[in-house]
């Protein structure tokens, strides 16, 4: 099942990054031709809809990701439609979605705050993620006030205003915005791994084929040296990964060993993240930061996806408070 998926996943992803070849642009425009597929094929809702588990859902996150896929697969499947069935708010049954997470202020019987950085708001039906000290306000926005933006990478991020009635919202536990962060925290992981994947293939794929002074450029000992460096930065963060996604199929999301991978994971990826596209593009030259070019979709988005949903510094705060309150032995080789 699982080789079955990930070639599923690749032949669409390929054709889609074969389509939009010679047409990249920013922003990054939703691909809706590679969205009908994935919801011809059940990809776009696997584990909230297929009852399929989180590590089908890296296959195809990975997957998409390596082809710089221009859909919100992670903030449709892992976090909308999970945070609108846990707060038993209904959803469109096909059609993107995303999350609008904000801090909000409850006076007056309203819920007001403006929600940064929300992926595909301009393209998917948005479902709002109020949180307060207490709780967590739930509901579907809309016609809301979307003011568009992107990320390095050109990809849709939105503020959007939110001005509902509480009486509109489910109220929920503060527990399930921890959870939704956590959730997102580990798509974006698993999504940058595939980018850089992509990245390695594609530089050494270049050294390869690049010849300076009558020798390809991966015959020269520092390419082959700064080479060895990027598999060695995405290995180390792969293996983290690897725990993340076992923790979260074996205990889910709201566990608390899913949420110490989860952090190992943020801390880990981004810290590759900066060697590994730093090198991608020094070794390609200046052809590598142009638009036009594969490689720049995929270095950008793992840097811009590097900081969503906590930053690496923060995840490693955590770490570092969660080895002083106990033994640090116990937070390493614990159950």
């Amino acid at each position: 099942m699982s080789d079955e998926l990930r070639q599923l996943v690749d032949e669409l992803g390929q054709r889609a990054h074969d389509a939009r070849a010679g047409r990249r642009r920013r922003p990054d425009g939703f691909d809706s031709t590679l969205w009908r597929h994935l919801e011809d094929t059940g990809l776009s809702r696997l584990t909230s809809a297929e009852d399929a588990g989180p590590a089908d859902a890296a296959i195809v996150l990975d997957g998409l990701a390596r082809h710089a896929a221009a859909v919100p697969v992670a903030e449709t499947d892992l976090l909308a439609a999970w945070l609108a069935a846990e707060a038993g708010v209904p959803v469109p049954p096909t059609g993107p979605m995303t999350v609008a997470l904000a801090d909000v202020r409850v006076a007056g019987g309203r819920i007001t705050g403006v929600a940064r950085d929300v992926p595909w708001a301009d393209d998917a039906a948005i479902i709002l993620a109020g949180r307060t000290e207490d709780a967590v306000y739930v509901t579907r926005l809309q016609d809301p006030s979307v003011t568009s933006g992107q990320n390095l990478a050109g990809e849709p991020r939105c503020a959007v205003a939110v001005d509902v009635a509480v009486d509109d919202c489910r109220r929920l536990p503060p527990g399930i915005g921890e959870q939704l962060m956590r959730r997102g925290a580990w798509a974006r992981c698993v999504q940058i791994i595939g980018t850089l994947d992509a990245a390695a293939a594609l530089t050494v794929e270049h050294t390869r084929g690049r010849v300076q002074f009558g020798r390809p450029l991966s015959a020269f000992q520092a390419v082959q040296h700064a080479l060895a460096g990027m598999s060695g930065e995405i290995e180390r963060a792969r293996a983290t990964v690897a725990l993340a996604v076992a923790a979260a199929q074996e205990r889910g999301f709201d566990d608390a060993a899913t949420e110490y991978a989860v952090a190992v994971t943020k801390v880990a990826v981004g810290r590759a993240v900066g060697p590994v596209t730093t090198a991608a593009h020094q070794l390609h030259g200046a052809i590598g930061v142009t638009i036009e070019h594969p490689l720049w979709s995929v270095t950008m988005r793992a840097r811009s996806w590097a900081d969503e949903f906590g930053d690496t510094a923060s995840y490693a705060r955590r770490l570092g408070r969660a080895a002083l309150a106990g033994d640090p032995w116990d937070l390493v080789v614990g159950p």
